[in-house]
Formats: structure tokens, sequence, C-alpha cells
């Protein structure tokens, strides 16, 4: 069972759900170790410095994809992540199938995020980092999709 830490930025809403994925993926990771396949490509050297970690649990993937594939770095058929275009087909899917008629992406949900953020009186500098934003400009676009300014801090006695 994976501990979660509760943090103010952790949905704890998804504790249950996480713990289940990690779940399923420790049983695919030990069904790909019994075909050969259970290694993930480990940059930098970390495979020299922390030897078999590439075999480890602890360093696949939980969200792996579903399909085995070549390394391009070493050619070693392995179980990549998850690639971020199966994540966006499936928002498409799951938009299309929701009768909602409207452009929409996983872009749109760093936007939905980040506004809420600042609706919520976050600070633009804790918002720039969430989504790596590198410039604060960036962050402050969001400002005006709110109307409040700068100036968007409510005070504790008006929340």
């Amino acid at each position: 069972m994976v501990k979660a830490k509760k943090t103010g930025s952790q949905p704890s809403s998804l504790i249950e759900d996480l713990q289940r994925q990690v779940k399923r993926v420790k049983i695919l990771h030990t069904e790909d170790c019994a075909r050969g396949y259970g290694s993930v490509w480990l940059p930098y050297a970390l495979n020299r410095k922390y030897k078999n970690a590439d075999t480890e649990f602890a360093w696949q993937y939980v969200f792996p994809s579903t399909k085995i594939s070549p390394t391009r770095e070493d050619g070693k058929l392995r179980r990549h992540h998850t690639a971020g275009s199966t994540i966006q087909d499936a928002v498409k899917r799951a938009i299309r199938k929701s009768g909602i008629n409207k452009h929409a992406s996983c872009h749109n949900f760093r936007h939905s995020f980040a506004t809420h953020l600042l609706e919520n009186s976050y600070d633009i500098r804790t918002i720039q980092e969430l989504p790596g934003h590198k410039d604060v400009r960036t962050t402050q676009i969001y400002l005006h999709v709110i109307k409040r300014g700068g100036q968007g801090v409510k005070s504790p006695l008006d929340a």
C-alpha cells in the first residue's frame, strides 16, 4: 500500500484511485519481469549508479504504456510511460461522449486549473510553478481572465 502524505496541494479524493493504480502496475510489472521486459530506461548513468534500479518497482511508471517497445537509446524492449497523445485522445473521446459540442483539450485543464487557483487567492508565483511557466508574465495572463487585476486577493473578512 502506498502511503500518501496529505498536503494542501494533493487531492485527497484521488488517493484511493492512485493506490489501486499502483497495485495494478505492480501486477503488470511482475508479469513484465517474468517475460523479460520489466525495466525502464534510466538516463544520465543512473543505471550505473544504482545497479538493477531499472527493474525495481520503485522506478516503474505509475501510468505505463499498454505496449512494449524499443528504447531509442539502446533498442532494448521496455514498457515506457503512457504517451501524451493517448491522454489527449481519451480527453477528446470523453468530450464527444459527454455531448458537449465545444472544442476542448488537456490544455484547457491547465488554464482552468490556474484560473481557479487565482480565483481562490493563491499567489501568482505558486501558480507560475505548478504548470511550469518560465516567466511570470505568462501566468499573469490569467489575471485578465478573472477580471481582478493584480490585486485579486480577497480580504480574509470577505472569505
